[in-house]
């Protein structure tokens, strides 16, 4: 048993003496079952520092990243992992001094910041820096340094100011990449795109097990280490899990080449939880525990601010970015504070239960903080970038049909609010951007989903898989289905890839882009569809 392995076992027999309440407000419960005791503020002195200068293999194997720009700063991002499928990423316990550098081209000949920040042993050998005093609406190149190993270069780019109307914005908007499923080739492609930014949408690992092939990647060049062939539990499971998926050269790829901006879904803690409750009936203070693990893994393994960093089971991921008076991104988290899916979960017949007006989608807070930003807003734009489908979705088009507990059908009481929130903020051209579902949708956002009449208060844009679902098909089994049910569904793609938006003052054009295959590698990329609508005229209409 390693110690990482020991530690979580006595945090789980810790565990078992608190109660839900406690573990989440009494201080001494919180400090023991959140790992304060893994904190560098608190161990800093006591972990010796390792010479960079006797690292003997590349510690910068899972690559850079960057995200969350603002008009002045942009967070970058590394690991130190020389080898990161063993526990501790192949590094002793020391923390090591990494330095970075910002500049205005690609050669490094024109520095404009550059510093030195500590990659500690609490958190993985992750390093964290927040860019600071640059100019705002420009790209730049960065880069780390360890000892005498060099970083890959990524290119990053800041907010423009914010009274500015830039005349353009090219986002992307991805989700769910199951590496068992098949390969990030999407990625590679998307790379290759001229974009501002990329919203990743939720699911970026999956806590299902690896087996030694790869799963659908079928590796006969390689055998993948027993560690991954088991579900995610503790702390050092996720994030052996998150070097794996930062293995991927794709992935690495899409990185180095645009800043990101992230949100979580289920699966990077535990399939369709909601709030405290797990999908599986073990002890709440437990699955609180597996929670603590999952999101410290996550801040840990994405360009995320510090006022992002998790307290134990908590941690606040909804936030907030402009870009200029073009756009604003009010990005939600609609897992942490969620109620518990109705009738059991799954597709269920509507009901009560699934439409009692106290359900929330959001918690009371985010909901007041988000209706609060639409009324503050002066953007053209209002993007909502979220996890799982928000537009009314029946399974079929009788009258016994079905819709998704864990989807916003399943909270139609919660959407409601955040409509008439929008409509009461004047909000004109809402788009919500989606992941979850494994397909590309296109949708009108109506004010009643039941009149097909009834008037189109936004659109909503439903990024594809990268990887889940392995290849797909470009009618699924249900299109026809949905397609007839649904009058506002003006499109539905099931392959893999992603979509990308471009916004301008009179008009948002997205285009759906997907490969026709992810089992074997290099498949290439095409649009699948294009639509646009228009500033003032919401609605989807053919490209």
């Amino acid at each position: 048993m390693t110690q990482g392995q020991q530690h979580d076992r006595e945090l789980r027999a810790a565990a078992r003496h608190f109660g839900r309440r406690r573990f989440l407000t009494v201080t001494g419960a919180a400090a023991a079952l959140a790992f304060a005791t893994q904190l560098p503020a608190a161990g800093t002195a006591a972990a010796a520092e390792l010479d960079a200068r006797r690292l003997t293999e590349d510690p910068f194997t899972l690559g850079v990243a960057s995200g969350d720009p603002l008009p002045g700063s942009v967070l970058l991002w590394t690991r130190l992992a020389p080898r990161p499928f063993e526990p501790g990423g192949g590094l002793p316990a020391r923390r090591v001094s990494v330095h970075w550098e910002l500049a205005r081209d690609e050669r490094f000949t024109r520095v404009v910041r550059r510093g030195r920040a500590t990659a500690h042993p609490e958190f993985s050998h992750t390093v964290h820096v927040e860019a600071e005093h640059l100019e705002p609406g420009r790209a730049f190149f960065y880069r780390f340094r360890a000892g005498d190993w060099t970083s890959p270069v990524g290119r990053t780019r800041t907010a423009p100011a914010p009274g500015d109307r830039p005349a353009g914005l090219t986002l992307a908007a991805v989700s769910c990449q199951a590496y068992h499923d098949g390969y990030f080739t999407a990625y590679r492609h998307l790379a290759d795109e001229d974009l501002d930014v990329v919203l990743h949408l939720g699911d970026y690992l999956y806590e299902y097990a690896v087996n030694a092939t790869g799963g659908a990647r079928a590796y006969t060049d390689r055998t993948l280490p027993a560690v991954f062939n088991r579900e995610t539990i503790t702390l050092e499971d996720y994030r052996l899990r998150y070097g794996l998926y930062k293995s991927d050269p794709d992935l690495r790829a899409a990185h180095a080449a645009h800043p990101f901006v992230v949100t979580w879904d289920d699966h990077e803690t535990e399939n369709n939880y909601a709030g405290g409750t797990p999908e599986n009936g073990v002890p709440p203070e437990e699955f609180l525990l597996r929670r603590a693990a999952a999101y410290r893994a996550y801040w840990e393994h994405q360009p995320l601010r510090h006022p992002q960093l998790p307290e134990g089971p908590d941690m606040r991921l909804y936030r907030r970015l402009r870009f200029g008076r073009l756009a604003q991104f009010d990005i939600l988290d609609t897992r942490q504070y969620r109620s518990d899916q109705a009738y059991g979960d799954g597709w269920q017949v509507p009901g009560p239960a699934s439409e009692d007006p106290a359900r929330t989608m959001t918690g009371a807070a985010q909901e007041r903080w988000l209706l609060d930003g639409w009324r503050a807003s002066d953007a053209r734009w209002n993007l909502l970038p979220q996890q799982v489908v928000f537009s009314e979705r029946r399974d079929r088009p009788t009258a016994d049909f079905k819709v998704s507990m864990d989807s916003w059908d399943g909270y139609p009481a919660s959407r409601q609010r955040v409509l008439a929130g929008a409509e009461a903020a004047g909000v004109e051209n809402l788009m919500v951007l989606t992941g979850d579902v494994h397909v590309g949708y296109g949708f009108d956002i109506k004010a009643d989903f039941r009149d097909p009449s009834s008037r189109t208060l936004g659109t909503e844009i439903v990024a594809t898989s990268i990887a889940s679902g392995k290849d797909g098909a470009d009618r699924p089994a249900n299109y026809d289905r949905l397609m007839q049910a649904n009058g506002h569904l003006k499109f539905f793609n099931g392959r893999r890839g992603y979509v990308t938006v471009a916004l301008t003052e009179d008009s948002a054009r997205a285009d759906f882009r997907t490969v026709p295959y992810v089992t074997t590698p290099g498949a290439p990329v095409t649009t699948a569809a294009s639509f646009v609508t228009e500033a003032g005229n919401q609605g989807l209409t053919p490209a």
